[in-house]
């Protein structure tokens, strides 16, 4: 394995209908095993700011995720994000980063080398070249283009008119379905369509291989 960027040469094996637009047109760019990208991915967003009772949740979430060896998939982009990050590259499951920018010339942080060079970390940008900064444009696409590679979406928190809701709500309507925790302070998006799912029972949804397992029971 190397650090070299390298043009994805396999299909994926998300079930997305997000479309790629733009940038993301048909071309992705990969550093990394791309082998990753023909597991079940979870797709893991959280916006910017958290409410406490959604930070000690995803917290312990994250952990169980990481033990069970589920694989996760996200741009790690928000402070919570690069928190669980942080907390996934301490396990052995398969990571998949999507940055904002284009993967050539990226400064790749030191603490990622060893689970690229492993084999269980993948980044993968569907930006050309000429896209070396990140911006909230670049931002926006590639959240849908996680969405598109991910089996599974996992929305942990997103605040009544964030860029976040405004996402849930395209996916929903695309027939996606999204999965949040069981919580007060995500009655918006559960209002919005997406299924509430206890803590306690996170790892049980995302582990027992059904096909969509954020899917409404009466959907």
């Amino acid at each position: 394995m190397t650090l070299a960027v390298a043009e994805l040469q396999m299909p994926v094996a998300g079930h997305g209908k997000a479309g790629r637009k733009g940038a993301a047109a048909n071309r992705s760019w990969a550093i990394g095993d791309q082998q990753i990208l023909q597991r079940p991915l979870l797709a893991l967003f959280t916006t910017t700011r958290c409410p406490g009772d959604v930070i000690l949740r995803l917290y312990d979430a994250v952990r169980s995720l990481r033990d069970a060896g589920i694989p996760v998939i996200s741009g790690f982009h928000t402070p919570m994000e690069k928190e669980c990050l942080d907390l996934l590259l301490r396990g052995t499951q398969p990571v998949v980063i999507c940055p904002a920018r284009s993967l050539h010339r990226m400064r790749i942080p030191a603490a990622w080398k060893p689970a690229i060079l492993a084999g269980r970390l993948l980044l993968v940008s569907p930006f050309a070249e000429r896209h070396r900064r990140n911006t909230a444009e670049l931002a926006a696409m590639r959240n849908r283009f996680v969405a598109e590679i991910a089996s599974e979406i996992f929305v942990a928190h997103a605040p009544p008119g964030s860029k976040t809701v405004a996402l849930c709500r395209d996916l929903l309507a695309q027939g996606r379905h999204i999965c949040t925790f069981d919580l007060p302070t995500n009655a918006g998006l559960v209002a919005l369509g997406a299924q509430p799912v206890a803590p306690e029972a996170m790892l049980r949804t995302f582990s027992d291989g059904r096909p969509s397992a954020c899917k409404p029971p009466d959907g």
